[in-house]
């Protein structure tokens, strides 16, 4: 949904196997993938060259609410335990999604598309 990359932590995060190719319907062939030792510094770099920093959290904004028009990245937490102070800190802004009734949270792959649909969503609509 409109991703140019995808940054994941070599330690603590599933591996690039043939069954995430399968499931991910093709995309993990064209999505360069960067696995990397340290998430914070790679996302000192992006800060460095411009980059705006979007984590998810329930504290955070309504998503809806939020700007996702220019050059960002999305910080997706892991599920159940979210991200670490570290990262969390690191994030120029946080956005949440609305939830309602028991579920509390969803699962990082569907949060991460809904993020990425409201983002491409809104850039549809400013380049109208």
């Amino acid at each position: 949904a409109g991703a140019d990359g995808l940054i994941i932590p070599k330690r603590r995060s599933a591996s690039l196997t043939s069954i995430v190719y399968k499931t991910s319907a093709g995309a993990a062939s064209w999505l360069p993938v960067a696995r990397v030792s340290n998430l914070a510094s790679a996302i000192d770099t992006l800060k460095e060259n411009g980059v705006w920093i979007y984590g998810t959290d329930a504290g955070g904004e309504l998503y809806t609410d939020t700007d996702l028009t220019g050059s960002i990245a999305l910080v997706i937490g892991s599920e159940g335990f979210g991200m670490g102070r570290l990262i969390k800190e690191k994030c120029d802004f946080l956005l949440k999604l609305p939830m309602f009734g028991k579920v509390t949270s969803l699962n990082a792959s569907v949060a991460g598309g809904i993020f990425m649909y409201e983002a491409v969503r809104q850039r549809i609509k400013s380049a109208e």
